[in-house]
């Protein structure tokens, strides 16, 4: 008898710890941004998949604080981490890393989040994903973590892409084509949530009639208002509003598209499309050439409700996705399978719009994982694709017709080198200035007096605009216009 209670004390020494808890939010959050860093999906996707919507709202936006933070603030929270292993340069397996990674995000930049909190579930993360011995190392390196949190000087590009977390190669770009100032603005945009921005429903009627469009937008700011959410004014556009509280993606309105989630930045590209085309007293043809996911196609209906218009998309299951979204103006929106650099029409479209692929790094605060992604390299490539989709589109316009170029890129040779080597090459086109397409946006109510003056600062000398995060509060663009003699 006298034996049994050490044997019994042994086993229970041996037994194994059983794992603890691991928050849902954080599970899903560790989940995603390992898929990530394997380099499958995108955030935006996987953020609204079906195991972030199965857990609670508050569950929700802790996991989507946690993905898109990491993801902004990665390179740093790298810089912080290695030089506490014993071997900074010893290559991590994923599962480890992405724990590092979680856990320092939240000890540094979160401070409703318990250090406990943070460290013992990365350490279990850890565990649970196989790795026990190197779970210790995790539990280690975040509890010495309290001194790491250097700053950093932003003298120099190099140092500010540190201290915000960029990729050098791209603050350095941005210091040398807009200026420190500029590229420091770039990257405090890029760490920051981008405001919600919805977009309310306008009349159905021409643009010019502002107070059947006036009625429209009031309706649906009352109902907005009316269920709880708080909106201010758009910063550009007389349609738009930014969400500062409440719940609007919850509403009907919103599900039955009366009023749209919309940067203010993407709604400007549609809205431009259609000053432009308001200058040609013959438009009766539009087309848009890379139309998915549908948002400027809806102004384009919406703005010009006369008009017959072909949205093209070189993907099945987005044009599905179009379709859908185009379904309430389907007697006169052709949704089309179609590569936008091998567009069948010629000399036909009295408006295009060319709203090509692009680099994205004017939509760092939304799709922070870009920076991890691109390299200076797929610049030329991109541009190589931009060129033809162009040239494809002026050769859809009709003589006298018009072309909008826009990207959400920040890069040269997406932009205007791109407008350049057409320009050159094409001796029916020509680049027009956008500055009496901002006046006659104003004249018709669409543009509001502030945004104009704005957008004017804005134009670059070529005549085109160039938005930049930061110098506007909205994602980055760039916008030209071509005539087609």
């Amino acid at each position: 008898m006298s034996a049994n209670p050490p044997e019994r004390k042994g086993a229970a020494a041996r037994k194994p710890t059983p794992p603890r808890h691991v928050s849902p939010a954080r599970r899903a959050a560790y989940d995603i941004l390992l898929t990530l860093e394997r380099g499958r999906a995108h955030s935006d996707d996987l953020l609204r998949g079906r195991a972030v919507n199965a857990l609670s709202a508050a569950d929700r936006n802790l996991a989507t604080t946690l993905v898109l933070g990491v993801l902004r603030w990665q390179i740093r929270l790298d810089h912080q981490l290695r030089p506490l292993l014993k071997r900074p340069n010893a290559r991590l397996d994923a599962e480890i890393l992405v724990a590092l990674r979680l856990g320092v995000f939240q000890l540094l930049h979160l401070d409703r989040i318990p250090a406990h909190a943070a460290i013992d579930e990365s350490v279990e993360l850890a565990k649970q994903a196989g790795h026990s011995f190197a779970a210790r190392m995790v539990n280690a390196v975040l509890r010495k973590l309290g001194t790491a949190n250097a700053q950093f000087a932003d003298a120099t590009a190099s140092e500010l892409a540190l201290a915000e977390a960029h990729p050098a190669w791209m603050v350095e770009r941005w210091a040398c084509f807009y200026g420190l100032e500029a590229a420091r603005a770039i990257c405090l945009h890029g760490q920051r949530q981008p405001p919600l921005t919805v977009r309310l429903a306008v009349s159905a009627e021409p643009a010019a009639e502002n107070s059947a469009t006036a009625d429209y937008i009031a309706a649906d700011e009352r109902e907005l208002l009316a269920a709880g959410v708080e909106l201010q004014p758009g910063e550009l556009l007389t349609a738009a509003r930014t969400v500062v509280g409440g719940d609007a993606t919850a509403l009907i309105a919103m599900r039955e598209g009366h009023v749209r989630v919309q940067d203010e930045g993407s709604q400007l590209v549609a809205e431009i499309a259609c000053g432009a085309a308001s200058l040609n007293q013959d438009q009766k043809k539009i087309l848009d050439c890379c139309a998915a996911p549908g948002g400027k196609t809806l102004i384009l209906a919406e703005r010009n409700p006369h008009a017959q218009i072909l949205a093209c998309e070189s993907s099945p299951q987005r044009l599905d996705q179009l379709r859908t979204r185009m379904a309430d103006y389907a007697d006169r929106v052709e949704c089309r399978l179609a590569d936008a650099t091998e567009l069948a029409e010629e000399n036909t479209f009295d408006l295009v719009l060319a709203d090509v692929p692009c680099s994205g790094t004017g939509t760092l605060g939304r799709n922070p994982e870009i920076r991890h992604r691109l390299h200076a390299e797929d610049l030329p490539r991109q541009a190589e694709r931009q060129i033809k989709i162009l040239r494809s589109a002026l050769r859809a316009a009709r003589p006298g017709g018009r072309v909008v170029y826009s990207t959400c890129s920040l890069e040269p040779e997406e932009n205007e080198q791109v407008i350049a080597a057409v320009v050159a090459s094409e001796s029916s086109a020509h680049a027009a200035p956008l500055a009496p397409v901002l006046d006659a946006l104003l004249g018709d109510g669409i543009l509001t007096g502030a945004g104009t003056a704005r957008l004017r600062a804005c134009v670059t000398h070529e005549g085109a605009i160039r938005l930049l995060p930061g110098a506007v509060h909205t994602d980055g663009f760039f916008i030209s216009l071509l005539e087609k003699r």
